[in-house]
């Protein structure tokens, strides 16, 4: 069996953004080259579901460990000691499937949004990242475009300048083995912390995780 990576090392934790999307992180490239994530769709512990997410020297970064067991409507998204970066939980009573990511543990005042993207006119758009205006104005503001299908591992995050910021990848193992879908590469470009880009697999993967068609 091939492996994903030959060892985890439990590396300093991830810092937290100061502001919504973009932040110095210890996962960033050096000169402003981009960081490259391995994404394996598997829980470090036995019992769970979950991620576990490696940088480039096959060193631990992010881990979910906790959504098989039961409550699917909220995820956390850890560093590698178990630290929460974010918390993920679907918003109630919505007509389209929307997701809130909040800070750390707290799920007051979210720090942006990821709505489902249904139209028929535009299949390419998946889901759009979403920010709001100040406390007394609740205007969504669409910071960024997922455009692509995650069922295939080929993803594309735009910034609102139709910049590249992030991508799923499909990932081949040396000699060109083929890893299948639950071993995937996520790439960041330095205009979008990795914290956040991790935090839009999570979601994708449960609004299309189950799903086999073009999404």
């Amino acid at each position: 069996m091939t492996k994903v990576y030959p060892k985890v090392v439990i590396p300093t934790s991830v810092s937290s953004d100061q502001q919504r999307f973009s932040s110095e992180t210890s996962t960033a490239g050096r000169n402003n080259d981009p960081v490259v994530l391995t994404v394996w769709k598997k829980s470090l512990l036995f019992s769970c579901d979950g991620f576990t997410v490696f940088d480039n020297n096959g060193n631990l970064v992010f881990r979910v460990d906790n959504y098989a067991a039961g409550n699917k409507s909220e995820v956390v998204l850890m560093d590698a000691n178990g630290r929460s970066l974010l918390t993920i939980r679907r918003k109630r009573a919505s007509i389209t499937d929307n997701w809130l990511v909040y800070d750390g543990e707290t799920t007051v005042n979210h720090r942006f949004s990821v709505t489902k993207r249904v139209n028929l006119l535009n299949a390419k758009v998946i889901a759009h990242v979403s920010t709001t205006g100040s406390p007394n104005n609740n205007k969504k503001v669409v910071a960024y475009e997922i455009e692509g299908s995650y069922a295939r591992r080929c993803c594309v995050v735009y910034d609102d300048k139709r910049r590249c910021v992030a991508e799923i990848k499909r990932k081949e193992a040396v000699g060109g083995v083929a890893l299948g879908g639950d071993v995937f590469r996520l790439v960041v470009q330095p205009e979008l912390d990795s914290t956040v880009a991790m935090a839009l697999v999570v979601v994708l993967d449960q609004m299309f995780g189950g799903v086999s068609r073009r999404f």
